[in-house]
């Protein structure tokens, strides 16, 4: 990931609360195929080596898990995103030489991807998954909710993932490079923006 130096994050807590704050991800592995990318919720086990451990599952009828990786896997976390006009920077009036651009936080994590069968194995994952995105909920429902055999089916139709972090990228661009005027104009912008997403960025602008 290209990362000038303004905005390159390497607080490894910041990295991993963006993580954790993903709903879903991309894994992506390079092939004799060539790549292969696919969208999944995963999950961090921060208590697994020096960086962690990414775990999560795919469909067994996906391609992605049969065809060897070639080298490291890689694991992309977005964070929150906004697209930045240039009517929000004093400079426009003052200068006028003002353009777009997006602001973002991203992190990408690196490592050597296992695909994996086992049930009881794929039984922990997809419970501590569920027990992720379900734990919010007034009554969140469990995979021990449904009927056991129906359970052990449903694992027949998936193939777990496990990639042990071996480094971690993270990118914040969040105005850095432009001076206090202009920040607090973006920062003024987004806050007042319809869109909630915009809204959720505001306050990550430096001022």
């Amino acid at each position: 990931m290209y990362t000038p130096p303004a905005f390159r994050d390497d607080d490894k807590e910041s990295l991993k609360a963006t993580i954790r704050a993903a709903r879903l991800a991309t894994l992506v592995t390079a092939t004799a195929e060539g790549p292969l990318a696919t969208p999944l919720p995963l999950l961090l086990d921060e208590s697994e080596g020096e960086h962690g451990v990414i775990y999560g599952h795919v469909a067994k009828a996906n391609p992605h898990w049969r065809v060897p990786p070639l080298g490291d896997g890689l694991a992309i976390f977005m964070g929150p995103d906004a697209y930045v006009t240039p009517a929000w920077y004093q400079t426009k009036q003052e200068t006028g030489k003002v353009v777009p651009t997006w602001n973002y936080v991203a992190v990408h994590a690196h490592g050597p991807v296992e695909f994996f069968e086992d049930a009881d194995r794929l039984l922990e994952v997809v419970t501590r998954l569920t027990n992720l995105h379900e734990g919010e909920r007034a009554a969140p429902w469990a995979v021990s909710d449904a009927p056991a055999d129906f359970i052990q089916s449903q694992l027949k139709g998936i193939v777990g993932v496990r990639m042990p972090i071996t480094k971690l990228e993270g990118k914040r661009k969040m105005s850095q490079n432009r001076n206090a005027a202009d920040r607090a104009g973006v920062l003024a912008g987004l806050a007042e923006s319809e869109r909630p997403s915009d809204r959720e960025v505001a306050p990550l602008i430096p001022v």
